[in-house]
């Protein structure tokens, strides 16, 4: 099962010619997940995968960098005459913002499912889960955590054999949880596989919510829109600085930490060196980079820069 993170914008409150305002896709198998949605969102879509006709939206919170490329999109969904729900979850007072961007939007041919989150709810899915957690960023703000469920361990068809089961479906019944002939698929398979998990935070101050969430994660997406100099200036805005982010995900052990949200007054180059003081295994991505996540046991996250990549293959829906 594929999984992978594709920064659609990586920039903080204002875009730079380089970086487009918050917007992520994660893409595991055949779902695709955006996470925020910043002005310009479908033409960063349109750039990379296609204005693919995605099914669930997730808001982190409603500050204007995260939630003005909403409108647009859905006017353009309209415009290529959607007809599938679109399903947008958020914080508390998702509803009133989109009444606010009603106008804006006009009439559509589809349905739009508004849902509001609290912390701690989780949103079960095929394979894995989608749980929401609080922010500190001083008003309704979520961060989304993508948790897989653990797989079976690896099955030992030489023990199943010795036990007298022989080939065939009998081996399928066995990895798929069933007793067969008195033999227990305990006998034969191997400890449970964790799943992958992803954590993405939005806009926040460091906090304790988060490093309890991203433990042992395989990828934490978190924002860095300052540097040290400025942590006062953060600590007020209720933003992290690059090395706040890098110290929380050495503490959380995670593997790989992505800085997002990243201020025009800084070089991506500054802020990764900043933060790998702290922690080393920090990418800071450019828009249309992504990193591919393996199951555990075939390796560790890898970071395919936009430059390295072939183009997208997938289909303009």
């Amino acid at each position: 099962m594929d999984l992978d993170v594709l920064f659609l914008g990586t920039a903080g409150s204002s875009p730079s010619p380089r970086r487009g305002l918050p917007a992520t896709l994660v893409r595991r198998g055949g779902d695709r997940l955006l996470f925020d949605c910043g002005e310009g969102t479908q033409r960063q879509l349109m750039r990379s995968v296609g204005l693919i006709e995605l099914e669930e939206l997730f808001i982190t919170h409603f500050h204007a960098d995260h939630v003005l490329g909403l409108p647009g999109m859905l006017k353009t969904f309209a415009l290529r005459q959607r007809e599938r729900d679109l399903v947008v979850y958020g914080p508390r007072g998702l509803p009133r913002v989109y009444e606010l961007l009603a106008p804006v939007i006009g009439r559509l041919g589809f349905r739009v499912e508004l849902n509001e989150l609290e912390a701690n709810d989780e949103l079960e899915r095929d394979g894995y889960r989608i749980a929401a957690f609080e922010v500190d960023h001083g008003g309704p703000g979520l961060g989304y955590a993508l948790v897989e469920d653990p797989r079976p361990g690896q099955f030992d068809p030489e023990r199943a054999r010795e036990l007298g089961v022989r080939p065939g479906p009998d081996f399928g019944r066995l990895q798929h949880g069933e007793e067969v002939d008195g033999v227990q698929p305990d006998q034969v398979m191997g400890e449970a596989r964790r799943g992958r998990k992803i954590v993405l935070t939005g806009d926040t101050a460091p906090c304790d919510m988060t490093r309890l969430v991203a433990w042992e994660a395989d990828l934490l997406v978190h924002e860095a829109t300052f540097m040290e100099e400025e942590a006062e200036r953060a600590a007020e805005t209720g933003h992290s600085t690059a090395a706040q982010a890098a110290e929380l995900a050495a503490s959380a052990g995670v593997q790989m930490l992505a800085l997002t949200h990243i201020s025009p007054r800084y070089a991506g180059g500054q802020v990764r060196d900043e933060a790998r003081a702290a922690f080393a295994n920090v990418i800071v991505p450019r828009d249309f980079d992504r990193v591919e996540i393996p199951f555990p046991e075939r390796g560790e996250p890898v970071h395919i820069r936009a430059s390295d990549r072939p183009p997208e293959s997938e289909p303009v829906a």
